[in-house]
């Protein structure tokens, strides 16, 4: 934990915070959708798995979720940035705790987004491949936040934190803290 400590702790300028949010934007915003859209649907046919194509109900449901996801992914991407003084990227962290905003409703709300919306991408493109590599992405981010991000999380910030995750929900937004 100590290299996130030295990563907390160091002042980064604004214009490097978005340079690199331009650069792991491109990966999450271009790079697995278009996995999820292009590439994990040939897949699909060379292992002749069916296609769960329901026609404009995977538009609807998948537009939905994708919705639902860009609204949380951004708004705790905002949150981070001008209220925090960081990013999400581990070696850019937040200055502060964020308790308010997105973050008042589950304590993952970047998590919980970023899944919905790849869900969605993948509902739209009807891929049972494209669903695999979704729930596989969610798995190993789920491990990511419990094994690493949580115990980091303690370390820096102490009992605020420790308070907050006892009455936090960790990924499924609730009605806020009890």
């Amino acid at each position: 934990m100590n290299l996130f400590t030295r990563w907390m702790n160091q002042k980064t300028p604004a214009v490097v915070q978005v340079i690199a949010l331009f650069i792991a934007g491109g990966l999450f915003v271009g790079l697995i959708p278009w996995l999820l859209l292009v590439v994990l649907p040939r897949l699909d046919a060379s292992w002749r798995l069916p296609a769960l194509s329901f026609g404009l109900l995977n538009y609807i449901l998948g537009g939905l979720l994708v919705l639902v996801g860009m609204f949380f992914a951004w708004w705790s991407i905002l949150s981070q940035v001008l209220k925090a003084q960081g990013t999400p990227l581990p070696m850019l962290p937040t200055q502060s705790l964020l308790t308010g905003g997105p973050f008042k409703y589950c304590r993952n709300p970047m998590t919980f987004g970023t899944i919905c919306a790849y869900l969605g991408v993948a509902v739209i493109a009807g891929s049972l491949a494209s669903i695999g590599f979704v729930v596989l992405f969610f798995a190993l981010l789920l491990l990511y936040v419990k094994l690493v991000e949580e115990k980091e999380l303690a370390l820096r910030f102490g009992q605020p934190y420790l308070d907050y995750k006892r009455v936090t929900p960790f990924l499924i937004p609730g009605n806020g803290r009890k």
